[in-house]
């Protein structure tokens, strides 16, 4: 079971791939922007060059993002993993053609693609108030269970506010947003394996309709 997640910033699809993680024991996951900043530390011009790119907040082109993808997904087959997450790709159409083809490489075909919803407002409102942690990057949405935290429940690391979650920022990935992943989510939805999920929701509700999503 392949299971994508897509959305706009501010869904909350990154919650939603911990909390399947914790259900089931086997899922593995698979985040473009953990491999980045995996590979962002090795020291040569590829891993330099895209600690540049992200620390502008620009985005890392596909042939780079594409590479860090086919050396995980190769673990996973040597490992015989057969469930994971894939958050944060495919961000482009483009990119959704070439992930079809790496999954068909290695055989994998039951693949469902979930499509969180939410309105910009909300979205807005979600990202000026969450937190990050500075050492690994750690998201705590601003929930009754986080807001009044300071410390990392993962490494103990300070939750601070992301340089970018602010009005300009926010609106500037909302651009990329509509230009670039909205026709992902219509391709999917072309061809009839996208599932849309209401994510205004609680965190618990969202997550009832991902586990319903996935049967």
């Amino acid at each position: 079971m392949i299971i994508i997640f897509l959305g706009p910033p501010g869904s909350g699809k990154g919650t939603q791939a911990d909390l399947l993680q914790e259900e089931f024991d086997d899922l593995k996951y698979l985040g473009t922007g953990d491999l980045l900043r995996d590979r962002k530390e090795k020291d040569d011009f590829t891993g330099n060059k895209i600690a540049e790119v992200m620390d502008e907040g620009v985005r890392v082109p596909t042939p780079v993002v594409f590479r860090v993808w086919m050396d995980k997904l190769e673990q996973f087959h040597q490992r015989n993993v057969e469930n994971f997450i894939i958050d944060g790709s495919p961000r482009t159409v483009r990119e959704a053609k070439m992930l079809e083809e790496a999954l068909e490489w290695y055989n994998w075909e039951d693949k469902r693609v979930l499509f969180i919803e939410v309105s910009q407002e909300e979205s807005t409102k979600r990202l000026l108030n969450r937190r990050i942690c500075e050492d690994c990057d750690e998201i705590y949405p601003y929930t009754k269970k986080y807001k009044d935290m300071d410390k990392c429940e993962e490494c103990g690391g300070n939750l601070i506010t992301r340089k970018d979650d602010n009005e300009e920022g926010i609106e500037q990935r909302w651009r990329w947003y509509r230009k670039e992943v909205k026709p992902v989510v219509d391709y999917y939805e072309g061809k009839g394996v996208l599932k849309r999920i209401d994510g205004e929701q609680s965190i618990e509700d969202v997550f009832e309709d991902v586990l319903k999503a996935t049967k």
